[in-house]
């Protein structure tokens, strides 16, 4: 059986610890939308886990975890977050694939992302920072860059060349420091060349394994009411955690999914502005957020 794993709420559910347990009895692990703002904490053996963008079901041995074409893929926090796991001695080689569809994350997304927020002052979102709306951006107004461009010198850099330029013109009118093209060139095809043993055709790896009748266990970001089409708009995130994001983000069928476990707590949290009428701002609220730890992994 197929399962999907999501939010109900605001995100900060308790996904993670449920798509860990549910990985036991998975063959395949995958997520579909989203990015590094992502924050799923797994306790295990006395050991902390804490996933920004590799799937949960990376702690169990035999699984294959996926990360779809859904999501924003930033190589510098991947990097950072296997180096963590290898650590505590979770190894990712032939574990993990990367789908060729991934857009990238760049330096001038993050850029743009805090800058934005600065401009905008009491009426910003909230968000973490990190990149994951402008990735988002590009990749709808079709200048963005996907994990198989990394893998092409000439592809890579004319599309750099391009988006710097854009972005260089936008930060002039804010006397925001100037992009380099090449720094960014430099250190993007070096990242291509580590993740290349990573980044394969995971809509075909995934259609295969369904027709196999592999077991697929679908993990979500964030959560329902963040969703960019049903969620509080605008203080949402920018993709759809809601079940429907789980076949573009896959590129699998819908008939491929048998179940959706919604995750929620007895009361609510949520990062960023926005919207949320019973917000305890007193002694209560200390309370219920210090004793629940609510302290997320990515803010």
């Amino acid at each position: 059986m197929n399962t999907l794993v999501l939010g109900s709420q605001w995100g900060d559910e308790g996904k993670g610890k449920i798509v860990d347990i549910l990985s036991q009895k998975a063959d395949i692990v995958v997520r579909y939308q989203g990015g590094s703002n992502a924050g799923h904490t797994v306790c295990v053996d006395g050991k902390k886990f804490v996933l920004h963008l590799i799937p949960s079901g990376i702690l169990h041995d035999g699984k294959t975890c996926v990360i779809g074409n859904g999501v924003v893929f930033d190589p510098k926090s991947f990097f950072e977050e296997k180096k963590q796991l290898e650590d505590l001695g979770v190894k990712l080689d032939s574990k993990l694939l990367i789908s060729d569809r991934c857009h990238i994350v760049m330096p001038y997304h993050k850029s743009m992302d805090v800058n934005s927020e600065h401009i905008l002052g009491d009426r910003k979102i909230g968000t973490t920072g990190r990149g994951i709306g402008p990735a988002y951006v590009d990749k709808y107004a079709r200048v963005g860059i996907r994990a198989c461009d990394l893998l092409d010198k000439e592809t890579l850099k004319e599309k750099i060349k391009n988006n710097v330029e854009h972005a260089n013109r936008i930060y002039s009118l804010y006397d925001i420091e100037p992009l380099n093209e090449k720094a960014i060139y430099d250190e993007y095809i070096e990242y291509g060349q580590m993740l290349k043993s990573y980044i394969k055709d995971s809509v075909y790896f995934l259609n295969d394994s369904y027709k196999k009748g592999k077991t697929i266990l679908f993990e979500s970001a964030q959560g329902s009411l963040l969703d960019v089409d049903f969620g509080t708009y605008p203080y949402v995130t920018s993709s759809n955690p809601t079940s429907g994001g789980a076949f573009c983000g896959t590129g699998l069928p819908y008939k491929s999914l048998n179940k959706v476990i919604g995750i929620m707590k007895a009361y609510t949290t949520r990062v960023g502005n926005g919207h949320f009428p019973t917000e305890l701002l007193n002694n209560e609220g200390d309370y219920l957020r210090k004793n629940g730890n609510e302290f997320g992994a990515t803010t």
